[in-house]
This record gives structure tokens, sequence and C-alpha cells, in this order.
């Protein structure tokens, strides 16, 4: 149960990281780990015209790849359900330009200084 604290508390640090990040780059927060029976998403965002749903991914080390790898396609398939599913629920919001950005979050070469890499349009609904 510990490990199980640990990972969620080091995913919500992960999440600040990247929102602090994007928000220096003129990204507006909308929602924040928006849940539903699909799955969640981390953030969603506006950016000028668009919508942004950004899955963070923070990786210790990179032995299995990095975060964009760890999107696999199942993940993306839930993440794109649950984004059709935010959009259904705020219906003012469907016809904009939406996007699907990975943040990846992994420790720097300095202690306290973690490494962000922004992949805006990671993937595509399919």
């Amino acid at each position: 149960m510990k490990a199980f604290r640990n990972r969620r508390k080091t995913g919500a640090q992960a999440e600040d990281l990247a929102l602090a990040f994007l928000r220096a780059r003129g990204l507006k927060l909308r929602a924040r780990n928006f849940s539903c029976r699909s799955g969640e998403i981390d953030l969603i965002m506006d950016h000028g015209d668009s919508l942004v749903f950004i899955e963070v991914r923070y990786r210790r080390r990179d032995d299995y790849g990095g975060g964009l790898e760890s999107v696999d396609a199942r993940k993306r398939a839930r993440i794109v359900r649950c984004a059709r599913f935010y959009l259904h629920s705020h219906e003012k919001l469907s016809g904009r330009p939406a996007r699907f950005d990975v943040v990846a979050v992994s420790p720097g070469q300095r202690p306290g200084e973690p490494r962000i890499h922004w992949i805006p349009n990671a993937f595509e609904a399919f």
C-alpha cells in the first residue's frame, strides 16, 4: 500500500510540474484529473483556439522507454474515449479544434531539477 501512495504522490508532483511548465508557455487550465468510466485525463487545457488533452508521464529511468513510449495503443484509446465523453458533456466546446499532448517528466542531471519534455500532437484520435 505504501508503494501505491508513493506512486500516486509522485504522479501528482509530476502533474504539478507539467502544469507549471505549460502555464508558463501560455496554456490555461480547464480541468485536472477528469475521469469517466473509460479512464482519466490528467490535464485539460486551452491553448489559443485549441482544447488540449494532456497525459503526464513520469519515468525515473528510461530502461523501458520514455514517457511517450509508455502511452501505448490501449492507453491512447482510453484517453480518446474519455476526451469524447468530456466533449459530449461540454457541448459548447465540441466545435473547437482539439489535440492530444504528452508531457514526459524525468529526473534531470542535477537533483531537484527535473527534465520536462512536452510533445504536442503526440497522437491523434483514430
